[in-house]
């Protein structure tokens, strides 16, 4: 089976090659371009007091350099410039520095493909092929013309994943993918040292798993192992109150709370099913509302410190329960009453007379 990925690494990285190969060739034609110009100025200036017709002409004759004003100097910087963008584009095909081309020259960077790469070699190789060059320099031209339609044409088809495709440091991370990549995050529990010491030392003397141990293990701040010991807390009773004594802790009796309204007693009925009203004031029930004496000695934390302000809560308290049931019973007599006199009312009164016929 063809693995498409190698032949797409293989294949850009050739090309990648040839790219780098044009570039070379392109830089060393420049140097000889600029020699050569600037021996056919020379000769130009040492002939000038020669035939004035060979004078008269648009190029200096064996050179890429015009005959007009300043002519020499675009020339030389014309050179110039191609051996600089072809040194920016070596840089670029050997990927070093991207972080520079990513931040100042991004097209050239690892976020582009190859088509900006293959605009800028084709710039430079129809710039040297418009003038008349020698041998060598026409081919080296000829031959960044081709790599850049090539490079154009890739960067139409992988688009932004040509370089990474091509990428060697991708390729090795790629090819050690086979290993597992993940890890197990949890933490890691281990039983303390002094847990793992009582157990082998009473399988060493009476036999290992033959009797119960009783193991005893603290934590540790250095790591992250908790257990528990033979005695893990002492509950809610006369322990647990020393327990929270002794730590500075005080326990606190809850408040005891009364219903906001008793139930009302019924009232009472008569022979015919009808409720009979009294005048009279109903029966004052008398509630005790005080609290037994605690056994609890003068230590225990449930102590009250001011028996005085105390007693004087529970006075205030009953007196408020007083004054509820006191307003409950008036209003349940008033009712009472309003209903036995609408009953009343609404009963037929039967005339002792002997009715008349």
């Amino acid at each position: 089976m063809v693995n498409t990925r190698a032949i797409q690494f293989m294949g850009l990285n050739a090309v990648r090659v040839l790219s780098i190969i044009s570039l070379l060739l392109v830089f060393a034609s420049t140097i000889l371009v600029i020699v050569t110009n600037v021996k056919a100025v020379n000769a130009f200036e040492a002939s000038k007091t020669g035939d004035p017709a060979e004078m008269d002409c648009d190029y200096i004759e064996g050179s890429t350099v015009p005959n007009q004003p300043a002519g020499v100097f675009w020339a030389i910087v014309s050179s110039l410039l191609i051996m600089f963008q072809t040194i920016i584009l070596l840089f670029s095909e050997v990927s070093w520095p991207m972080k520079f081309f990513d931040r100042f020259f991004p097209v050239l960077g690892t976020q582009f493909g190859l088509g900006a790469l293959g605009i800028f070699q084709a710039l430079i190789s129809t710039q040297i092929l418009s003038h008349h060059v020698d041998d060598f320099t026409l081919v080296a031209a000829f031959f960044l013309f081709a790599l850049a339609c090539i490079n154009m044409l890739l960067g139409l088809i992988f688009r932004e994943s040509a370089k990474e495709k091509r990428s060697i440091r991708a390729w090795r991370a790629e090819a050690k993918g086979v290993l597992p990549t993940s890890v197990d995050q949890r933490p890691q529990f281990v039983g303390s040292q002094s847990y793992v010491n009582s157990v082998f030392s009473q399988g060493d003397n009476k036999g290992m798993w033959t009797e119960k141990v009783p193991v005893t293990i603290v934590r540790n701040d250095s790591t992250a192992t908790w257990s528990s010991t033979d005695k893990a807390g002492f509950g809610f009773g006369r322990q647990g109150e020393k327990a929270a004594g002794l730590r500075g802790f005080i326990l606190q009796r809850p408040e005891e709370s009364l219903p906001r309204y008793a139930s009302p007693s019924p009232a009472p009925t008569s022979g015919n099913g009808h409720h009979v009203a009294f005048a009279a004031q109903p029966t004052t029930t008398h509630v005790s509302l005080s609290r037994a004496a605690s056994s609890v000695t003068s230590t225990s934390s449930f102590y009250s410190p001011n028996p005085e302000e105390e007693e004087q809560i529970e006075r205030e308290r009953a007196a408020r329960y007083a004054r509820r049931e006191r307003r409950h019973r008036d209003e349940s007599y008033s009712r009472e009453s309003s209903r036995s006199r609408s009953e009343r009312s609404e009963t037929p009164i039967k005339s002792s007379r002997p009715a008349a016929f």
